[in-house]
């Protein structure tokens, strides 16, 4: 079988989205699990607009926040504060042992920090002169301590 490799720097979101099942499928194949689903709430202005999401996806008893933002004229008045709260409460109705979510540090890591998550790794220079930031949420007392290779 022949394959050729081409440039597709300007693939679309349904090209993404394929791939991102493609990899669900395998790795639900090779750990028996097929429980993964969407979690995510967003906050809506008087108008309709999304001014604020937490989105992410829980499987295999872990949940990840891929994506968490406020409208800047919404800052400040605890709203991440309130999405993030209803994603941690709706990952423990699944069962889910720990969150994980990345942040530069420019971004939110303090709020993940007042909210109970631990840092884990940080990545210095990613983009140059900032850092991106690992943590995780332990949220059942059995689950063991998560381990970053190279760290203890």
């Amino acid at each position: 079988m022949t394959a050729c490799i081409e440039a597709c720097h300007d693939y679309s979101r349904i090209e993404a989205e394929a791939i991102e099942d493609r990899l669900y499928e395998s790795n639900q194949r090779t750990i028996g699990r097929n429980d993964g689903r969407a979690l995510g709430f967003v906050m809506r202005d008087v108008e309709g607009r999304i001014v604020g999401a937490a989105m992410g996806y829980s499987w295999a008893g872990t949940s990840e926040i891929r994506q968490m933002w406020v409208d800047e004229a919404y800052r400040g008045r605890g709203h991440a504060r309130d999405l993030l709260s209803a994603f941690v409460k709706e990952s423990k109705t699944r069962g889910v042992q720990r969150i994980w979510v990345t942040s530069h540090d420019f971004q939110a890591p303090a709020l993940y920090e007042k909210s109970g998550f631990r840092r884990v790794a940080e990545f210095r220079d990613w983009p140059e002169g900032h850092s991106k930031i690992v943590l995780c949420l332990t949220l059942s007392a059995g689950a063991p301590t998560p381990q970053v290779l190279g760290m203890s």
